[in-house]
């Protein structure tokens, strides 16, 4: 366990500067001058000399890469171009409602999927799995930014139960997680009845029958137990997956965090703080996939022991 660990720590850290190094090569091809938009078009070419000398844009494009390297492996991610303030306590305010976001989506995924998905596993070829077939067919059809605003016209402007946008209480939260959490839920749901269906056909499984166990304890503690390995893979993959997939719904419902922020910056051409936000969107998708990795080798020996 030690050694598959050390190793998949070594491949992080190789993916993670790569992604460093490619998040800063496209924001600097991005076209635009952050300088102009800083200080508008009426700015004269001196003003616009001084300012990115000051900055250090001036400067080649590796020498601008290796300063941002060398600050980043110091923990300063810079100075906002347009708030001029340190880009790690933006950070700081914005990322607690990205991640709250993201877990009540997943939450929200999972207590729709788990039911629906066993429910079709066991009622195999009946209306039920018809009808969550059609559910989860649906659920990956409806884009956030056709669900969002379709939830905020009945939820909030017709039945007025819930707040149109904001972070203000756990009321705004439950719109912007259900449009969040349903597509997963989708996925989920299907994967879980796959999953299911094969467990299900096993001998352990006729065997608990014969024995005359419950068919609820059957389900829970033999069938989902041992099918919980591809499931906590797609819970992993998808956690990352919302962290950066949030941005569309974090517009919609005005939810200050991360997603909405990297929109703002790079509506304001401030380059540093777009790095700092794909950065942390990209890094943080890494480490939870290598988090999976480690969870799946623990509950599995035969993972690590074929690496």
């Amino acid at each position: 366990m030690p050694s598959f660990i050390i190793s998949r720590l070594l491949s992080t850290l190789t993916v993670i500067l790569g992604v460093i190094t490619l998040i800063f090569l496209l924001i600097h091809l991005v076209p635009g001058d952050p300088v102009q938009a800083m200080l508008g078009e009426t700015a004269t070419p001196t003003d616009l000399e001084a300012l990115r000398q000051a900055l250090g844009l001036n400067q080649p494009l590796f020498t601008q890469w290796w300063q941002y390297m060398t600050h980043l492996l110091q923990g300063d991610l810079g100075t906002s171009l347009y708030s001029q303030e340190p880009i790690i306590d933006i950070m700081i305010e914005r990322f607690p409602a990205t991640l709250e976001l993201a877990i009540a989506g997943l939450l929200v995924a999972i207590l729709i999927a788990l039911p629906l998905g066993s429910i079709a596993a066991l009622r195999k070829d009946t209306i039920y799995d018809n009808s969550a077939m059609v559910f989860s067919l649906l659920g990956v059809s409806i884009p956030n930014f056709w669900l969002g605003p379709l939830l905020i016209l009945l939820f909030s402007l017709t039945l007025g139960w819930f707040p149109v946008s904001g972070r203000e209480n756990f009321l705004s939260l439950i719109l912007p997680a259900l449009t969040l959490g349903t597509a997963l839920s989708a996925i989920l749901a299907r994967m879980i009845r796959s999953t299911l269906l094969e467990v299900l056909n096993e001998d352990y499984i006729r065997t608990a029958r014969a024995k005359g166990l419950r068919e609820s304890a059957i389900v829970i503690h033999h069938a989902l137990r041992n099918a919980s390995l591809p499931i906590i893979t797609i819970l992993g993959l998808q956690l990352g997956t919302l962290l950066g997939g949030a941005v569309i719904t974090e517009i919609i419902f005005a939810w200050p965090g991360i997603g909405q922020l990297t929109i703002e910056s790079i509506q304001r051409r401030d380059y540093p703080l777009v790095q700092a936000c794909i950065l942390l969107i990209s890094v943080s998708y890494v480490l939870i996939n290598t988090l999976t990795d480690v969870l799946y080798a623990w509950l599995d020996p035969r993972v690590r022991y074929s690496v």
